[in-house]
């Protein structure tokens, strides 16, 4: 039965919109259809502005993350997914220390659970509304207005539930993946597209557009002799041929750790002469424990501007000090009629920032080291909660290979004994895909990939995960039989 936990959250459950289960078959083209609708509602929310904000007078405090949360500034995108991963966060933590009780192999226990979360995502969403608009995200309170506020939380409140219902919509079985996936993806896709073609001239580079693909044959075939290839190969924080390297060779390293796998011998019991294989990719929590980091980081990197920012009321107030040690910002103009955003300095959010460019990494190389060891620290602690609590451990594993009639040649039909065998493997697997993450990540944002290094892996997986999904629905149309030994039923 439910926890105390969960019975406090059930009179919410109850009222909340649901998306049902499919109660037949959903085909394959039907899926896809879904699923583009939903991008498609996705982006067209991106760019609906907000009745009612003023972001001349702002701050933007997710400047850094907007393409990690998939969030546009000043639309009904604003909050992104950052609701939805930050309460999956805590639901897992929960979960994961054994604060609370669930039964996962209970109906109504795992029902009460996936409710909870999507509750705890729009308390989150209210939640995060007020800390904007107090935090001057949307302009100064006193400038807004009753009727602006007003209207501002009603806007980011309904946009925030029908994002939650757009990825349970996936999620439930409609469309392929999930929301979060897909929104990441896209946000992703988009930004490298835009650092790759966009025909806007770069500032401080004279009449050399922004895009580097487009700057590298505008550089080529320039007839002015003071402009060549050097120009364009370090840019600072804009796009280069260094960086555009580094997203490829990047793209290339994690398609290749995505296919080695690490295969566990295996035979069927009541057939001799029968064998498989039980596969664990070298990334074996894939991009999980980055998401979960960063909506970790998204939440401190927030709370952090609001209280120890230079607007922060609390600065003057004997408390500098300390605010100083959780970090001190320095305002930077976009130019863009849009506000600002905050450089953190120094204190602790400055060691939490990735260095962004050669430049930054070599200026403070012990902030890169410090930004680094944290990273992977993070990356292996919340991989290993995420596989305890999503059926990937060892005790789970082992259950499904002898309910699925196997075992371990060699070895006696035992889930104690297999366990035994599975933890020489997936303990050491977590910790090399945590840092083979966090380096890569760390790569990525120093070289100046196309952008930033946590939505590019992301972003990989991402698509990665989508290309065996389709090929997997594409085996199951054609032979409806392998359904089950696709893992699609």
């Amino acid at each position: 039965m439910a926890g105390a936990f969960l019975r406090f959250f059930t009179p919410f459950v109850k009222i909340m919109p649901e998306i049902r289960n499919p109660q037949r078959e959903v085909a394959f083209k039907e899926k896809f259809i879904w699923t583009a609708v939903v991008l498609i509602i996705y982006l067209i929310m991106s760019n609906i502005p907000l009745y009612g904000v003023e972001l001349e007078n702002s701050t933007d405090y997710f400047y850094w993350l907007r393409v990690i949360l998939a969030s546009q500034r000043g639309t009904l995108t604003e909050l992104g997914i950052g609701p939805i991963v930050t309460a999956g966060l805590i639901m897992q933590l929960l979960l994961g220390s054994k604060i609370i009780n669930v039964d996962m192999n209970d109906p109504y226990d795992r029902a009460m659970f996936s409710g909870t979360q999507k509750v705890m995502a729009i308390f989150l969403t209210m939640f995060n509304i007020i800390a904007y608009i107090i935090g001057g995200h949307f302009g100064r309170p006193t400038d807004l207005g009753v009727e602006s506020i007003v209207l501002i939380f009603l806007q980011l409140l309904f946009a925030g539930i029908i994002i939650i219902l757009l990825d349970e919509l996936l999620q439930k079985g409609w469309g392929l993946g999930s929301g979060v996936s897909l929104f990441i993806a896209a946000g992703v896709a988009g930004q490298i597209f835009w650092n790759s073609f966009s025909f806007i001239e770069a500032p401080g580079q004279g009449r050399i557009p922004r895009g580097i693909i487009i700057a590298f044959f505008y550089v080529l075939f320039d007839d002015d002799p003071a402009t060549n290839l050097d120009d364009i190969w370090i840019r600072g924080q804009l796009p280069s041929l260094l960086g555009i390297i580094t997203t490829i060779i990047i793209f290339i390293i994690v398609v290749w750790f995505e296919g080695t796998r690490v295969e566990i011998p295996l035979a069927y019991r009541g057939y001799r002469g029968f064998k498989g294989k039980y596969p664990m990719k070298l990334l074996y929590v894939s991009n999980i424990p980055v998401i979960l980091v960063n909506a970790l980081y998204a939440n401190l990197l927030f709370f952090g501007q609001l209280l120890a920012g230079p607007q922060s009321g609390l600065r003057g107030q004997g408390n500098d000090f300390w605010l100083d040690l959780l970090g001190t910002f320095e305002y930077q103009d976009t130019g863009a009629g849009t506000g600002g955003y905050l450089i953190p300095k120094s204190g602790l959010i400055y060691y939490l920032s990735p260095p962004l460019g050669i430049d930054a990494l070599v200026d403070d190389p012990l902030r890169a080291v410090i930004y680094l060891f944290i990273f992977i620290i993070l990356c292996i602690y919340l991989g290993k909660i995420w596989v305890e609590v999503s059926g990937l451990a060892s005790r789970d594993i082992a259950q499904q290979i002898l309910d699925s009639g196997m075992m371990v040649p060699g070895f006696r039909s035992s889930a104690k004994i297999i366990e035994k065998i599975l933890d020489r493997y997936i303990p050491v697997l977590i910790v090399l895909n945590g840092i083979l993450i966090a380096c890569l990540s760390f790569m990525a944002d120093s070289l100046g990939a196309l952008t930033s290094g946590t939505g590019l892996l992301i972003a990989i997986g991402i698509i990665h995960q989508y290309a065996e999904t389709i090929s997997k629905e594409v085996a199951a149309q054609q032979y409806p039989s392998m359904r089950g030994f696709l893992g699609l039923d």
